[in-house]
């Protein structure tokens, strides 16, 4: 199972005839997967069932202590083939400790405390985001997130991503990536004065200062002036100050900085980039059944837990 969830069942056999001496043909790993990547299905569904189950009626449960760090959560998505369903959004979400690192500014150049995400643990869901949240909720307990001293969730943007946000981490402080949020500005600015233009670059240089200093308004402001002056991309650039406007109080960058939170998804784009690797390679397609199996599987070796997961299922009641 462990082999599997790195590389293909072709590679598998290869791998464990050449290394450990072991003759085992592709089709009977892929028999072990659909076997065991069952098992790790159905008790990866029964823990995050018990995560979101209501308390029973009339129980009265203890409050679990607070942990002395800070935590956080980002979402993302990317795209598997499905057979006979075509591409099909694969939702991962990261959780992750904060922890405070002594780096080189890439503008003043000088050495200041800047926080990054660390002990990052991973799931994700093949289908809606309601399900997704769910499970993104079970991880968040398993790592201990609702009793972090504070908390932030952090997206692209997407609307899905501030829904689950707002049904489960609604306590957390809530941050546009701030990758995602420039690239909003240049295209914003591609679409006014032409796509790769001088004056392009230099009016969105020029924003990057008021964006991160929590002045996203103004960026709104700009766009529906330059909306007037620009009437045949008019509508493109009201689009994008709706944008600006509507995450205005998650893109608090300098302030979030300040109080020791990331402002950047690359924890979860990472993790988003290893389960492509393993389930979006060239030429791979997926019946939703197997990669089902899979999924969990690689989220616990991205998260480093497969040896306490398969413990679990390998001693589970035989049926």
């Amino acid at each position: 199972m462990w082999l599997c969830g790195h590389v293909t069942a072709e590679v598998a056999e290869q791998i464990l005839e050449q290394i450990g001496g072991i003759v085992c043909s592709d089709t009977s790993i892929w028999r072990r997967v659909a076997k065991w990547g069952e098992k790790i299905k159905v008790l990866e569904a029964a823990r995050q069932a018990a995560a979101n189950a209501l308390p029973a009626r009339g129980s009265v449960g203890s409050v679990p202590p607070q942990v002395s760090k800070d935590m956080g959560t980002s979402m993302d998505g990317i795209k598997i083939n499905v057979r006979d369903e075509g591409w099909k959004e694969l939702k991962v979400g990261c959780v992750f400790d904060i922890e405070m690192r002594p780096e080189r500014d890439s503008k003043t150049e000088e050495i200041v405390e800047q926080a990054h995400a660390v002990n990052n643990s991973y799931t994700a869901h093949l289908g809606e985001p309601a399900p997704f949240g769910r499970a993104l909720w079970a991880e968040a307990c398993r790592c201990a997130m609702p009793q972090a001293r504070d908390s932030v969730v952090i997206g692209d943007g997407a609307p899905w991503i501030w829904n689950l946000a707002g049904e489960h981490f609604a306590s957390s402080r809530q941050v546009v990536d701030w990758y995602h949020a420039t690239q909003h500005l240049y295209k914003a600015a591609h679409w006014a004065f032409g796509e790769g233009s001088a004056e392009a670059i230099r009016w969105a240089k020029g924003m990057e200062t008021p964006l991160y200093q929590g002045h996203a308004w103004k960026i709104a402001a700009a766009l529906r002036e330059l909306a007037k002056q620009h009437r045949r991309v008019a509508k493109e650039l009201r689009t994008e100050a709706g944008y600006f406007t509507n995450n205005q109080r998650r893109m608090q960058y300098l302030e979030m900085r300040e109080e020791g939170f990331p402002i950047g998804s690359g924890m979860v784009e990472s993790g988003g980039k290893q389960f492509r690797a393993r389930l979006a390679g060239a030429g791979m397609r997926w019946s939703r059944a197997m990669v089902e199996r899979v999924i969990p599987v690689r989220a616990a070796i991205l998260s480093r837990r497969f040896d306490d997961l398969w413990q679990v299922a390998y001693n589970s009641p035989r049926k």
